[in-house]
């Protein structure tokens, strides 16, 4: 087995392991990292050099389908009011991105960074206090969060 695939083999299971908590917490690490790698790219002058807008357009587009598996993940009427105000700034998460991939505007990523990593901090909280063992709860069908 090569090093790629047991890596694969490992991230699997790890995703395929999760709590819920653990997952959503996943989802916001791998959204937060590709905004963060567009901002880097952004910083490397994309006037500059253009072949690089098609990285910065993947990094974006991929962090839109992680915070759309985010919001479809929501269980609105168990959620209630928190699950709206979710899928409210979720949508506007979405929405600055789309906005900053077609103005080439850092602060609209680095706006949406901030405040995904305040909510990954609840997050975090959430899933470390969570009571039910994961061998109980159902991994939920989505996204590949790996890349």
């Amino acid at each position: 087995m090569s090093y790629n695939q047991a890596l694969s083999a490992y991230r699997e299971t790890r995703v395929r392991t999760a709590s819920p908590g653990s997952l959503v917490v996943m989802l916001y690490d791998e959204a937060i990292k590709r905004i963060g790698l567009a901002i880097t790219v952004y910083d490397e002058d994309l006037a500059k050099n253009p072949a690089k807008i098609e990285t910065f357009n993947a990094h974006i587009m991929k962090s839109q389908e992680i915070i759309t598996e985010l919001m479809t993940s929501l269980n609105m009427d168990a959620g209630g009011e928190i699950a709206k105000n979710l899928l409210s700034l979720y949508t506007w998460f979405n929405q600055q991105l789309l906005e900053g991939n077609i103005e080439k505007n850092k602060d609209k990523l680095a706006s949406v960074k901030d405040l995904m990593e305040q909510l990954r901090s609840a997050w975090i909280e959430v899933a470390n206090t969570a009571s039910t063992p994961s061998s109980t709860q159902s991994t939920p069908a989505g996204i590949n969060i790996a890349g």
